[in-house]
């Protein structure tokens, strides 16, 4: 039987989650340290820095480097993790790279008993990769916290980026803004200039004190000169018209294809951290920046998926957390102003879903709740009493009244387009696990 890469990879004995870099030092110094032949962008957070990452790989790309580009989880095809100027890796080429990682942890866990986790080994296929193209730069994403995650093996980046800090992942990383701070802030490292969000003042406080014990500088974002303007189209010859949401930031005028309302201050982070390259001496144009913040595209984040004559418009976001949910809400009312959509909602179990349904049902007409193709996932039947019960809590909230329950995501689309009738709007959101399901049933 023909070795499977991916299958490899997501090995079921090796996909409990261990943080800690005992291995990932071990078996990348066994591989030959590929991480010591790249520079990288290392980028950190609970909401955006997937986004962040996009525009920062967008820019340098522009600027006319070879750029690696390392996020998770994926979409709709495992290879778009691991990306080299846009373009995914290729079959022959994950089957290359996982083949060189598994010899080094196949003997690892001879020797040792222990076998590297999922994500460590996802972690060495894509430094491996990286090597071998040559990438002059790598934007790496953080799987899980910071400070123990199998990306912070690297040392010292070109500049550590922490994105907008929420309350994520409170089992592993803290139940506090300070605690999931200091995992975050793990990246900061000697040398290494930093480009952070303005957090929450716990938050903040945190970063700044990483920066400070590591002798390091700290940027942040002036979101007092960032003006944001409505959703435009824009027709551009022999293509379909695109919608685009024009921005500025320092005086300076962007463009963005990510629609939601948050997506100028993830963009004006990214502006930073290029200010930041620039002075650090990689050639980065004022020009390139501008191109790159344009041609950035990132799936599942406020994107429209479907929009044809005689049915409803179809949204989907990845918001999984309760600043994801409010900021859809934000991005709902500036793009579709006046309009209530069907909500189709599916969650992991272990998110705050409850917040998560305060903040977005008010904003609805309608609901269905289908369950994730995920272990963790929170069951319909679950999801929709609590639909319920929120909805009690509310005054003038209608749309907790008569939740519907999917047996799965097809028929979550049909039942919600039903629901919106052909000129309604559905959003679906809750999961990014639930993004590729939602295109597929499409």
């Amino acid at each position: 039987m023909a070795f499977d890469p991916i299958a490899y990879i997501n090995e079921p004995r090796w996909q409990e989650s261990r943080l800690g870099l005992d291995r990932i030092r071990e078996l990348l110094e066994r591989m030959g340290r590929p991480q010591d032949r790249l520079k990288f962008v290392h980028v950190a957070g609970t909401n955006g820095k997937g986004s962040t990452c996009a525009f920062l790989a967008s820019i340098l790309q522009a600027a006319g480097y070879r750029t690696g580009l390392f996020t998770s989880p994926f979409i709709e095809a495992f290879e778009e993790r691991i990306r080299v100027d846009g373009c995914n890796i290729s079959t022959d080429e994950l089957m290359a790279a996982t083949l060189a990682v598994r010899e080094h942890a196949e003997a690892m866990a001879a020797q040792t008993g222990d076998h590297p986790t999922e994500f460590e080994l996802m972690t060495a296929v894509a430094l491996e990769h990286f090597a071998r193209c040559a990438c002059d730069v790598v934007v790496l994403e953080v799987g899980l916290g910071g400070r123990l995650d199998s990306t912070n093996v690297i040392d010292a980046p070109e500049a550590a980026v922490i994105a907008r800090i929420g309350l994520d992942h409170t089992a592993l990383l803290g139940n506090t803004l300070a605690a999931i701070a200091g995992e975050k802030a793990g990246i900061v490292k000697d040398g290494a200039p930093v480009v952070s969000w303005p957090q929450d003042p716990q938050a903040m406080a945190v970063v700044e004190e990483a920066v400070q014990a590591h002798g390091a500088t700290l940027v942040v974002p002036d979101f007092s000169q960032l003006e944001v303007d409505s959703v435009e189209t824009v027709d551009r010859a022999g293509e379909s018209a695109t919608l685009v949401r024009p921005f500025s930031y320092r005086g300076r005028a962007y463009r963005t294809r990510l629609l939601g309302s948050y997506q100028p201050a993830n963009a004006a982070l990214a502006l930073e951290t290029a200010g930041v390259l620039r002075e650090r001496g990689w050639r980065i144009s004022e020009e390139a920046a501008r191109v790159g913040i344009e041609r950035a595209q990132w799936p599942g984040r406020f994107e429209i998926v479907d929009a044809g004559e005689g049915r409803p418009t179809v949204v989907v976001d990845g918001g999984h957390n309760p600043q994801g949910a409010r900021a859809l809400a934000d991005s709902l009312d500036d793009v579709f102003p006046g309009v209530k959509p069907v909500f189709i909602v599916g969650v992991l179990e272990d998110k705050d879903y409850p917040a998560m349904l305060e903040a977005i049902l008010p904003h609805g007409s309608g609901f269905v709740a289908v369950e994730p193709d995920n272990p963790r996932a929170l069951s319909a039947d679950r999801l929709a009493r609590a639909v319920r019960w929120t909805g009690q809590d509310m005054m003038g909230c209608s749309a907790h009244m008569r939740p519907r329950i999917a047996r799965d995501m097809a028929d979550a689309v049909a039942t919600a387009r039903e629901l919106a009738g052909p000129d309604g709007l559905v959003c679906a959101f809750g999961s990014l696990y639930s993004v590729a399901a939602l295109k597929a049933a499409l």
